[in-house]
């Protein structure tokens, strides 16, 4: 798809938020590399195929796609199962297909029935752990990848014990460089600077990225002892030429397909890294300033093409991620220029500027991703749920502990039930969906019960609530005439009703319901 005027029109906005994406972006791709088992080179390649292509077949404007630190685990049991990465890219070409298949069918319809406070508490629910999982490495002090969102880390500790382990072994100097880089952006944020024509095309979490480099660079000149650590620095590989990159990268060992895991292995994928995505979507159009709205169909189908390609180039499995799309929010980004921007950057840098990126402190991006971290989980965010009142607010409470505790999907399936709960509550509510609308004909003292137009299983509970609730001795008509559609549970329930009514002294008449079969009886 070609890019269009009013894409270009933004690229002053665009670029420098690209940028800062990018730089984010790079430190995530690795590490989510080698938590996953893979080459270091398989989440860079990822990350591009995110940038360069799913940018422009996907239907957000702010979105940015990607290796997620939701799929590691499902790419190391992979390889085990399958015996060997080759294999497992065979796999991720696969489930690109089967997201083809689901884009297809329409099943993005699902991300319709996600409630906003669950949506809004996996967002807070982020916004914490990026907070509390950047700590270790702004102090220098980290052993767990760059962007890993669970509880229980890789390396055995925990978020909370990973920052106790962070003060006891911390590092000056990446203290120093996090202190310096955090204070500029926050500076930059302010009013004063913002009023300035330059400071608007230049980012602020570029500005602090640089100014980390130089500082690292001159504690090297004056004190070495407290100079970043190199293992506490970006480690991209370093390639020198287009042909040494070809020749790096691992293609899919095909023969895999004759493998039956194979494709448990694909169908894992493809599930997981749909529900990521449309999670994501859903997440990044409510920040979205503009309130634009992401067709979640032609994400799927994205997506499933962006998985084809990257495993067919050797990339990790890729979905639409929260973290990098809120750092493009944050930074400025009004178009899908922006995530191209920071995938044309990382293919960039993979031939041209490894030794620089190199120099990059950790601290100093851990620094950008703490004030991405506190936008999304801002105090004013949990005064609105709570005037919102309980039945939005324990959902959106109860979301973020999940989340905190176990992990994104996990988390955001246990507010889905408890919304799920409230939703069941509300309906069981007697008189919701049966009300009494006598007709001028009807009798003095005739209840006439109507049915609503579309009548689900949710509905079933409210109905036979209501229908337990009548008297005896009652007259009563249970009109379905203007009923388009009636469950067949609920069919039940009032067969089910109707053999019981004379027991009652219930005289009952039934319209436009047909009669169904009880089980049991």
């Amino acid at each position: 798809m070609p890019p269009s005027k009013s894409v270009f029109a933004t690229i002053g906005q665009d670029a420098p938020a690209g940028l800062v994406v990018f730089l984010v972006a790079l430190p995530l791709c690795l590490g989510i590399s080698l938590a996953s088992g893979a080459p270091l080179l398989s989440g860079v390649v990822a990350g591009i195929v995110g940038g360069v292509l799913v940018s422009w077949l996907s239907g957000s404007a702010v979105s940015v796609s990607g290796p997620a630190a939701g799929l590691t685990t499902i790419v190391l049991s992979g390889i085990a199962t399958l015996g060997s990465f080759p294999a497992m890219l065979a796999a991720t070409a696969v489930a690109g297909v089967m997201q083809i298949i689901m884009g297809l069918g329409r099943a993005g319809i699902i991300a319709l029935y996600f409630p906003a406070a669950v949506i809004r508490g996996m967002l807070a629910a982020i916004g914490i752990i990026l907070i509390m999982k950047q700590i270790p490495h702004f102090m220098g002090a980290d052993s767990d990848f760059f962007e890993d969102l669970n509880f229980s880390q890789v390396d055995g500790l925990n978020t909370f014990s990973a920052i106790g382990a962070a003060f006891r072994g911390l590092s000056p100097g990446s203290v120093l460089v996090g202190t310096v880089s955090l204070v500029l952006m926050l500076m930059w944020d302010t009013k004063a600077i913002r009023r300035q024509p330059w400071a608007r095309l230049v980012p602020g979490a570029l500005v602090a990225v640089l100014v980390a480099v130089g500082i690292n660079q001159l504690l090297g000149a004056v004190a070495p002892e407290i100079q970043v650590r190199p293992e506490h620095l970006v480690t991209l590989p370093v390639i020198s030429s287009m042909q040494q990159l070809v020749g790096a990268m691992t293609f899919p060992d095909f023969g895999a397909l004759r493998n039956p895991a194979t494709y448990g292995v694909a169908l894992t994928i493809a599930i997981v890294a749909s529900l990521e995505t449309l999670l994501s979507v859903e997440a990044v159009d409510n920040l979205d300033p503009q309130k634009r709205h992401t067709p979640t169909n032609r994400e799927l189908l994205a997506q499933g093409t962006g998985n084809l390609v990257s495993g067919l180039l050797g990339g990790l499995p890729i979905t639409a991620v929260i973290v990098r799309s809120s750092a493009n929010i944050s930074a400025g980004g009004q178009t899908r220029m922006s995530a191209f921007i920071h995938g044309l950057l990382l293919l960039i840098s993979l031939v041209f500027l490894g030794s620089v990126l190199n120099m990059i402190p950790l601290s100093a991006l851990a620094a950008v991703l703490l004030l991405v971290g506190y936008k999304l989980t801002r105090p004013a965010l949990y005064i609105s749920q709570w005037r919102l009142g309980r039945e939005q607010f324990i959902p959106f409470i109860i979301t973020i502990v999940a989340v905190l505790f176990t992990d994104l999907l996990k988390g955001v399936t246990i507010g889905l039930v408890l919304g799920f709960f409230f939703i069941l509550r509300d309906n069981s509510k007697a008189g919701s969906y049966l009300r009494n609308e006598p007709t001028p004909e009807d009798e003095p003292g005739l209840l006439h019960l109507r049915l609503p137009e579309h009548v689900s299983f949710l509905n079933k509970a409210s109905i036979v609530t209501t229908l337990e609730q009548l008297p005896s001795g009652s007259r009563v008509i249970l009109d379905g005439t203007r009923s388009d559609v009636i469950d067949h549970d609920v069919l039940e329930a009032i067969e089910s009703f109707r053999r019981a009514a004379p027991a009652r002294n219930i005289d009952l008449e039934l319209r436009g319901i047909r009669s169904v079969a009880v089980a049991g009886h």
